[in-house]
């Protein structure tokens, strides 16, 4: 059994002069939440994509950080696109239970704004097929653009639906003080007169890259949260491979195995942190993860059951769209809203009395899906 003893997590923004002590503020703050010290620690797993961007140009990020460490201990990195914070747990979870360690860090950094522009935005676009199609403009905003209006076309959900799901994130982080957009009111107007960026979507049907950093340290000494499903699927790197674009099969294949190995279904679950890279991708998510039958996403977020209010809270960090998208922290940031939601310290956007919790972290369009699966012992 592998269990969470700390989680923390740096404030998500676009500063000029986001430095590596974002990282040591996240890692400091998994350290004592969980009363562990650095001392504690066999191994290190390091989540970072973007090396290029980060203005250090270092591939070998792990040895980068081993500062941080007095004694020698492994420390690895993992680099997978947008999944690689929910890969390096996974990656973790699978070193503990094969070797005898106590307590295992996992790591996930971006510094994307402050890099040049140019450069972030090419490291980015590695994570899709390039030669077929980002070569022909079917860069990611594109790609999932035309997923969603296959999904439109084919299910009637509505632009007015995936506004519904930007409108609920945002809510949401304007009352979590370390993320992108805290504190900063968006409206339904705001959101549906915004520039079209790719049709159906607006500029607040996506996501947004910032800087950031999140932590998370897990044991197989007994906490009050156990991790009791974790997964990995993967699929075709292009969406126009498989069969259905829109139903990814690596969530739906994470999912089944996650809920499996957990023993539970998904009336079980309280609250999740769901992959909104862009908002279709949450919408499709719903219907993949067993929230709801396929075609019908359109009305749970139209009926009110993923918000902070309702059955299933989804994403009441404000998620990618508006907690903000560091590609390899966004994985670890997803486990440390529910950490504070389980140990009731969410503050005003608190639930009540969750005991089960997921996490779902995709990289591409759908190409790879982790799934976590935490309950409140």
């Amino acid at each position: 059994m592998i269990y969470i003893k700390g989680a923390g997590m740096s404030k998500f923004d676009a500063s000029q002069n986001w430095s590596y002590e974002r990282i040591y503020e996240s890692v400091n703050e998994s350290l004592e939440s969980g009363n562990v010290s650095l001392e504690d620690i066999d191994a290190v797993f390091v989540s970072n994509s973007e090396p290029e961007s980060n203005g250090e140009r270092q591939k070998h990020t792990a040895p980068m950080i081993s500062s941080m460490f007095q004694k020698k201990i492994p420390m690895l990195t993992v680099l997978a696109g947008c999944a690689a914070g929910g890969i390096a747990l996974w990656d973790a979870i699978n070193y503990l239970n094969a070797n005898n360690a106590r307590n295992v860090l996992i790591i996930g950094f971006e510094k994307l704004v402050a890099g040049r522009s140019e450069s972030a935005t090419d490291e980015m676009f590695r994570g899709g097929e390039r030669i077929y199609e980002q070569a022909e403009g079917m860069i990611f905003p594109a790609q999932n653009a035309l997923v969603a209006q296959q999904y439109m076309m084919k299910y009637g959900a509505t632009s007015d639906d995936l506004a519904l799901v930007a409108l609920k994130n945002h809510e949401n982080a304007f009352d979590n003080p370390k993320a992108r957009f805290y504190k900063k009111k968006v409206t339904w107007d705001m959101i549906k007169n915004s520039p079209i960026v790719a049709s159906p979507f607006r500029l607040f049907d996506c996501s947004i890259p910032c800087n950031g950093a999140a932590a998370v340290i897990i044991s197989k000494h007994k906490t009050d949260i156990e991790i009791i499903g974790s997964s990995l699927s993967t699929s075709k790197l292009s969406a126009f491979e498989r069969n259905d674009m829109t139903s990814w099969n690596s969530t739906v294949n994470a999912a089944k195995i996650a809920y499996d190995q957990a023993k539970i279904t998904t009336k079980d679950l309280d609250i999740a942190e769901v992959h909104d890279a862009f908002t279709s991708v949450e919408l499709i998510s719903y219907e993949d993860l067993g929230f709801c039958g396929k075609g019908e996403a359109a009305r749970l977020i139209r009926g009110g059951k993923v918000n902070i209010n309702g059955a299933l809270p989804t994403n009441t960090s404000g998620g990618l769209k508006a907690k903000g998208h560091p590609i390899s922290a966004t994985g670890i940031s997803q486990i440390y809203e529910l950490v504070l939601q389980l140990r009731n310290q969410a503050g005003k956007r608190q639930i009540d009395h969750p005991k089960y919790a997921l996490a779902h972290n995709t990289g591409g369009a759908g190409c790879v899906a982790t799934v976590h699966i935490l309950r409140k012992t």
